[in-house]
């Protein structure tokens, strides 16, 4: 998101393409091909439908405005950068859960952790549900699918009312759980799996030279793009290669965990 660079941004674009193949593998393939890439598309053209600044004209539309080559350019970074990030998290969905993310911040901010965790659950635990509800309702003749246009209406707002009365229940059973394992109260503690070992900490230390190195190259002006009113970049030098390779293996540094990882998991399953 801060970098627009067209080097920059093709080695964020294809790690994280990589890693949610990694982690996804053909459900990530059909969520690229059927969602990102026609976003991509329709992304890029709408900014030179609407943006026509730019010194380079390429022709003119019907209505008189011009067609830039600049807004083009713009439009596919802009488009490219967005679909970027979405793919990042959703990622990140995949990785994080939500005993992570307390571990993490739980003590710091219990609270508002716990919100957040919650929140990032909703979406995917409702959506089960409310196919679970769905399916019940079909074997009985009363989903949303079946029947006179009147009766699927009729059906739909019988399966959101499930859905609601499900969701407050829900929440009111949560919350009496939580407050009778004592959250929230001072000196609590809380069972953790995870512990921050010397290979959080390399990786840690890592991750800082690499983002030291990327933010050297951006205040030096490698990371940066001019787009408007003509475009204009640094041309790449000696230190502007070594930037690159810093931000391609900070992106990669996922791909690289999950490959070790894999590799110790075959090696200790070859043993049993």
């Amino acid at each position: 998101m801060l970098f627009m660079h067209p080097v920059f941004q093709g080695i964020a674009l294809a790690s994280s393409v990589i890693y949610s193949l990694m982690l996804k593998g053909m459900r990530a393939l059909k969520f690229n091909l059927l969602y990102m890439l026609p976003l991509l598309l329709i992304a890029a053209l709408i900014n030179p439908a609407f943006n026509h600044a730019g010194v380079t004209i390429l022709f003119y539309l019907k209505n008189g405005n011009p067609i830039t080559l600049e807004s083009i350019l713009y439009g596919i970074a802009a488009a490219v950068m967005l679909v970027t990030v979405i793919i990042w998290f959703s990622c990140y969905n995949a990785v994080m859960t939500s005993d992570k993310f307390i571990y993490l911040f739980g003590r710091i901010l219990p609270a508002l952790s716990l919100i957040f965790s919650m929140v990032l659950r909703f979406v995917p635990r409702y959506k089960n549900q409310i196919r679970k509800i769905s399916h019940a309702q079909r074997s009985v003749g009363r989903d949303a699918t079946q029947g006179s246009p009147l009766q699927r209406a009729r059906n739909g707002i019988r399966i959101v009312s499930i859905m609601t009365t499900w969701a407050l229940e829900n929440a009111i059973e949560t919350a009496d759980s939580m407050k009778a394992r004592g959250y929230g109260l001072p000196n609590r503690t809380s069972f953790s799996l995870y512990r921050f070992d010397s290979r959080d900490r390399l990786t840690l230390g890592l991750q800082a030279v690499l983002i030291a190195v990327i933010l050297a190259g951006a205040a030096l002006g490698e990371n940066t793009i001019r787009f408007f009113p003509s475009i204009r970049m640094e041309p790449i030098a000696p230190f502007g290669g070594i930037v690159y390779a810093a931000y391609g293996a900070l992106c990669l540094l996922p791909v690289g965990i999950q490959i070790m990882e894999d590799i110790k998991w075959r090696s200790i399953a070859s043993r049993i």
